[in-house]
Protein backbone atom coordinates (compact mmCIF):
# COMPACT_ATOMS: atom_id res chain seq x y z
CA UNK A 1 0.00 0.00 0.00
CA UNK A 2 1.17 3.65 -1.44
CA UNK A 3 0.03 5.32 1.24
CA UNK A 4 2.40 3.07 4.30
CA UNK A 5 5.35 3.58 2.52
CA UNK A 6 4.94 7.34 3.16
CA UNK A 7 3.68 7.11 6.06
CA UNK A 8 7.07 5.32 7.50
CA UNK A 9 9.15 8.09 5.58
CA UNK A 10 6.95 11.00 7.59
CA UNK A 11 7.80 8.69 10.39
CA UNK A 12 11.28 8.75 10.42
CA UNK A 13 11.31 12.46 10.96
CA UNK A 14 8.84 11.82 14.06
CA UNK A 15 10.98 9.80 15.43
CA UNK A 16 13.79 12.28 15.41
CA UNK A 17 11.58 14.05 17.21
CA UNK A 18 10.84 11.49 19.86
CA UNK A 19 7.52 11.74 20.58
CA UNK A 20 6.70 9.08 23.22
CA UNK A 21 9.70 10.21 26.05
CA UNK A 22 10.09 12.97 28.21
CA UNK A 23 8.39 16.13 27.99
CA UNK A 24 7.71 15.86 24.25
CA UNK A 25 5.25 13.24 25.43
CA UNK A 26 3.30 15.39 27.69
CA UNK A 27 3.19 17.36 25.19
CA UNK A 28 1.39 15.38 22.55
CA UNK A 29 -0.88 13.81 25.20
CA UNK A 30 -1.94 17.04 25.95
CA UNK A 31 -2.48 18.54 22.20
CA UNK A 32 -4.64 15.88 21.21
CA UNK A 33 -6.79 15.60 24.44
CA UNK A 34 -9.38 18.08 23.29
CA UNK A 35 -9.46 17.03 19.94
CA UNK A 36 -9.71 13.53 20.25
CA UNK A 37 -12.28 13.89 22.65
CA UNK A 38 -14.53 16.01 21.13
CA UNK A 39 -14.21 14.59 17.23
CA UNK A 40 -14.86 10.99 18.66
CA UNK A 41 -17.85 12.33 20.53
CA UNK A 42 -18.76 14.64 17.88
CA UNK A 43 -18.95 11.36 15.40
CA UNK A 44 -21.99 9.77 17.77
CA UNK A 45 -24.15 12.82 17.62
CA UNK A 46 -22.84 14.71 21.15
CA UNK A 47 -23.76 18.27 20.66
CA UNK A 48 -20.36 19.73 22.69
CA UNK A 49 -18.10 22.24 20.15
CA UNK A 50 -14.65 21.69 20.02
CA UNK A 51 -14.19 24.97 22.26
CA UNK A 52 -16.94 24.13 24.46
CA UNK A 53 -14.81 20.51 24.82
CA UNK A 54 -11.79 22.97 26.04
CA UNK A 55 -13.29 24.91 28.42
CA UNK A 56 -15.05 22.04 30.39
CA UNK A 57 -11.52 19.59 30.29
CA UNK A 58 -9.45 22.27 30.77
CA UNK A 59 -10.74 25.03 33.06
CA UNK A 60 -13.94 22.65 34.24
CA UNK A 61 -16.70 24.86 33.10
CA UNK A 62 -20.20 23.26 31.53
CA UNK A 63 -22.33 25.26 28.76
CA UNK A 64 -25.71 26.14 29.73
CA UNK A 65 -28.50 24.43 27.54
CA UNK A 66 -26.34 21.22 26.65
CA UNK A 67 -27.45 17.94 27.75
CA UNK A 68 -25.96 16.40 30.74
CA UNK A 69 -25.20 13.20 28.96
CA UNK A 70 -23.02 15.26 26.40
CA UNK A 71 -20.99 16.99 29.34
CA UNK A 72 -20.54 12.96 30.76
CA UNK A 73 -19.30 11.77 27.35
CA UNK A 74 -16.37 14.35 27.37
CA UNK A 75 -15.38 13.92 30.97
CA UNK A 76 -15.92 10.45 30.47
CA UNK A 77 -13.36 10.26 27.52
CA UNK A 78 -10.68 12.65 28.77
CA UNK A 79 -10.51 9.92 31.63
CA UNK A 80 -10.29 6.75 29.14
CA UNK A 81 -8.15 9.18 27.08
CA UNK A 82 -5.74 9.87 30.06
CA UNK A 83 -5.57 6.41 30.79
CA UNK A 84 -4.44 5.17 27.24
CA UNK A 85 -1.62 7.20 27.95
CA UNK A 86 -0.85 5.97 31.55
CA UNK A 87 -0.38 2.17 29.71
CA UNK A 88 0.64 2.64 26.51
CA UNK A 89 4.41 1.51 27.15
CA UNK A 90 3.31 -1.66 28.17
CA UNK A 91 2.35 -2.87 24.65
CA UNK A 92 -0.32 -4.84 25.30
CA UNK A 93 -4.18 -4.81 24.30
CA UNK A 94 -5.78 -7.08 26.56
CA UNK A 95 -9.29 -7.41 28.01
CA UNK A 96 -8.53 -5.26 31.39
CA UNK A 97 -7.53 -2.57 29.44
CA UNK A 98 -10.52 -2.61 27.33
CA UNK A 99 -12.97 -2.69 30.04
CA UNK A 100 -11.13 -0.19 32.26
CA UNK A 101 -11.58 2.18 29.02
CA UNK A 102 -15.06 1.36 28.89
CA UNK A 103 -15.61 1.97 32.44
CA UNK A 104 -13.76 5.43 32.71
CA UNK A 105 -15.87 6.82 29.55
CA UNK A 106 -19.42 5.25 30.76
CA UNK A 107 -19.63 5.04 34.40
CA UNK A 108 -21.19 8.53 34.89
CA UNK A 109 -23.71 7.73 32.34
CA UNK A 110 -24.94 3.80 33.08
CA UNK A 111 -23.24 2.69 36.00
CA UNK A 112 -24.28 -0.20 35.43
CA UNK A 113 -22.97 -1.00 32.33
CA UNK A 114 -19.97 0.44 32.62
CA UNK A 115 -16.88 -1.91 31.66
CA UNK A 116 -18.96 -5.13 31.48
CA UNK A 117 -19.48 -6.41 28.33
CA UNK A 118 -23.34 -6.35 26.98
CA UNK A 119 -25.76 -8.79 27.83
CA UNK A 120 -28.98 -7.89 25.18
CA UNK A 121 -28.79 -7.89 21.61
CA UNK A 122 -27.90 -4.84 19.52
CA UNK A 123 -28.59 -3.66 15.94
CA UNK A 124 -26.54 -1.10 13.93
CA UNK A 125 -28.31 1.53 12.27
CA UNK A 126 -27.62 1.70 8.74
CA UNK A 127 -26.06 -1.83 8.73
CA UNK A 128 -27.11 -5.11 7.12
CA UNK A 129 -24.73 -6.96 9.16
CA UNK A 130 -25.58 -8.50 12.38
CA UNK A 131 -22.98 -8.41 15.79
CA UNK A 132 -21.65 -10.86 18.12
CA UNK A 133 -24.86 -12.33 19.93
CA UNK A 134 -24.47 -11.67 23.54
CA UNK A 135 -23.63 -15.23 24.65
CA UNK A 136 -21.03 -15.15 22.33
CA UNK A 137 -19.40 -11.82 23.20
CA UNK A 138 -17.00 -12.81 25.52
CA UNK A 139 -15.36 -15.86 23.28
CA UNK A 140 -15.54 -13.38 20.49
CA UNK A 141 -13.61 -10.64 22.65
CA UNK A 142 -11.30 -13.42 23.60
CA UNK A 143 -10.76 -14.97 20.41
CA UNK A 144 -9.89 -11.27 19.67
CA UNK A 145 -6.99 -10.73 22.07
CA UNK A 146 -5.57 -14.24 21.41
CA UNK A 147 -5.13 -12.23 17.43
CA UNK A 148 -3.43 -9.86 19.02
CA UNK A 149 -0.90 -11.57 20.82
CA UNK A 150 -0.17 -14.22 17.39
CA UNK A 151 -0.71 -11.67 14.51
CA UNK A 152 -0.04 -8.08 15.31
CA UNK A 153 3.64 -8.21 14.43
CA UNK A 154 2.66 -9.28 11.12
CA UNK A 155 1.05 -5.74 10.22
CA UNK A 156 2.39 -2.50 9.61
CA UNK A 157 1.53 -0.50 12.95
CA UNK A 158 -1.00 1.74 11.31
CA UNK A 159 -2.98 -1.41 9.00
CA UNK A 160 -2.65 -3.20 12.67
CA UNK A 161 -4.16 -0.39 14.55
CA UNK A 162 -7.03 0.17 11.64
CA UNK A 163 -7.40 -3.90 11.69
CA UNK A 164 -8.15 -3.98 15.60
CA UNK A 165 -10.65 -0.89 15.41
CA UNK A 166 -12.38 -3.17 12.42
CA UNK A 167 -12.45 -6.35 14.31
CA UNK A 168 -13.40 -4.33 17.36
CA UNK A 169 -16.54 -2.79 16.59
CA UNK A 170 -17.60 -6.17 14.36
CA UNK A 171 -18.26 -7.67 17.86
CA UNK A 172 -19.50 -4.88 19.47
CA UNK A 173 -19.20 -5.85 22.74
CA UNK A 174 -21.00 -3.15 25.23
CA UNK A 175 -23.92 -1.71 25.41
CA UNK A 176 -23.42 1.46 24.12
CA UNK A 177 -19.74 3.45 23.36
CA UNK A 178 -18.65 1.04 21.37
CA UNK A 179 -17.34 3.27 18.42
CA UNK A 180 -15.03 5.65 21.16
CA UNK A 181 -13.38 2.46 22.55
CA UNK A 182 -12.67 1.30 19.16
CA UNK A 183 -10.94 4.66 17.90
CA UNK A 184 -9.06 4.91 21.56
CA UNK A 185 -7.95 1.27 21.31
CA UNK A 186 -6.72 2.18 17.33
CA UNK A 187 -4.68 5.12 19.16
CA UNK A 188 -3.48 3.16 22.19
CA UNK A 189 -1.72 0.96 19.26
CA UNK A 190 -0.92 3.70 17.10
CA UNK A 191 1.28 5.15 20.68
CA UNK A 192 2.27 1.33 21.22
CA UNK A 193 4.67 1.80 18.47
CA UNK A 194 5.90 5.07 18.36
CA UNK A 195 2.80 6.99 16.04
CA UNK A 196 0.52 9.72 16.33
CA UNK A 197 -3.31 9.61 17.30
CA UNK A 198 -5.41 9.68 14.26
CA UNK A 199 -8.04 11.78 14.65
CA UNK A 200 -11.04 11.56 12.02
CA UNK A 201 -12.55 14.83 12.23
CA UNK A 202 -16.72 14.79 11.75
CA UNK A 203 -16.52 16.17 8.39
CA UNK A 204 -15.64 12.75 7.64
CA UNK A 205 -18.17 10.58 8.99
CA UNK A 206 -19.85 9.77 6.13
CA UNK A 207 -16.90 8.64 4.65
CA UNK A 208 -15.72 6.74 7.85
CA UNK A 209 -19.19 5.21 8.41
CA UNK A 210 -19.79 3.65 4.57
CA UNK A 211 -15.77 2.63 4.54
CA UNK A 212 -16.11 0.33 8.19
CA UNK A 213 -19.44 -1.12 6.52
CA UNK A 214 -17.58 -2.13 3.55
CA UNK A 215 -14.75 -3.58 5.42
CA UNK A 216 -16.81 -6.74 6.47
CA UNK A 217 -16.20 -7.73 2.56
CA UNK A 218 -13.36 -5.93 1.56
CA UNK A 219 -11.25 -3.69 4.31
CA UNK A 220 -8.83 -2.08 2.09
CA UNK A 221 -10.56 0.59 1.58
CA UNK A 222 -10.62 1.27 5.35
CA UNK A 223 -7.34 0.85 6.13
CA UNK A 224 -6.12 3.11 3.72
CA UNK A 225 -8.53 5.86 4.95
CA UNK A 226 -7.33 5.40 8.61
CA UNK A 227 -3.70 5.65 7.19
CA UNK A 228 -4.74 8.69 5.45
CA UNK A 229 -5.67 9.90 9.29
CA UNK A 230 -2.34 9.06 10.72
CA UNK A 231 -0.61 10.82 7.68
CA UNK A 232 -2.24 13.78 7.94
CA UNK A 233 -1.31 13.60 12.01
CA UNK A 234 2.25 13.35 10.94
CA UNK A 235 1.93 16.38 8.61
CA UNK A 236 0.42 18.65 11.32
CA UNK A 237 3.07 17.83 13.91
CA UNK A 238 6.07 18.86 11.27
CA UNK A 239 4.35 21.79 10.26
CA UNK A 240 3.81 22.65 14.18
CA UNK A 241 7.58 21.86 14.81
CA UNK A 242 8.57 23.79 11.21
CA UNK A 243 10.05 20.96 10.32
CA UNK A 244 10.18 20.01 6.42
CA UNK A 245 8.24 17.15 5.07
CA UNK A 246 10.40 14.28 3.76
CA UNK A 247 11.27 13.83 -0.14
CA UNK A 248 9.24 10.91 -1.48
CA UNK A 249 11.67 10.37 -4.62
Amino acid sequence: MEILRKIDLFQKEINALRPMEGEMLGQIQDYYRVGLTWTSNALEGNSLTESETKVLLEDGLTVGGKPLRDVFEAVGHAKAYDFMFSVFKDRCVDEQTVLKMHRLFYQNIEQGDAGRYRDIRVLITGSQYPVAAPDKVQEEMERLFAWVRKERDGYHPVEFAAQLHKRFVFIHPFKDGNGRVARLLMNLALIQDGYLPAVVPPILRGDYVSLLERAHRDDGDFIEFIAERELASQKEMLRLFQIPFPREG
